[in-house]
């Protein structure tokens, strides 16, 4: 696990020097390497990128396919072993009902993810259906805000 301060301080120099800060997504170990290799900033574990690997769109991670942190944890035991220095996120879906999203997040930390990103997210969807999903306690994340309960 990639120090919080450490990799915050790297992103706020970046900033500071008016660089950009690339983030890639990966599915496999493969491309995780690759990527860090190629000196992106930020590796991003989504459970769409298991579905990218098995040839379907990344709209797939939207569907019910599959519980997408359960997805996102496995995926990190194939990818953070082979990231050296690079910090990696874990895609959370924080509108899972069934899941105790602080209890998720500290599991994640162990686990060796340098962060969070809100995915998938209701934020891709419009409309009535959206509208909907907001109304019945699950936007971005239950209870409202931008961030998930126990994140920093």
């Amino acid at each position: 696990m990639k120090n919080y301060d450490t990799v915050k301080m790297k992103l706020q120099q970046k900033v500071l020097r008016q660089e950009p800060i690339i983030g890639a997504g990966a599915g496999t170990g493969l491309s995780a390497r690759c990527e860090e290799a190629g000196g992106v900033d930020l590796i991003v574990i989504y459970n769409s990128g298991r579905f990218r690997m098995a040839g379907r769109g990344s709209l797939a991670g939207l569907m019910p396919y599959g519980n997408a942190n359960q997805i996102v944890r496995e995926m990190g035991n194939e990818v953070l072993p082979v990231v050296k220095e690079t910090p990696v996120l874990a895609g959370v879906c924080g509108t899972d009902p069934f899941c105790n999203i602080p209890l998720f997040l500290d599991e994640l930390k162990v686990q060796g993810f340098a962060g969070v990103q809100n995915f998938p997210t209701v934020g891709l969807i419009d409309g009535n259906f959206r509208k909907n999903l907001e109304e019945t306690g699950m936007g971005l994340w239950p209870g409202g805000g931008d961030d998930p309960p126990g994140a920093r």
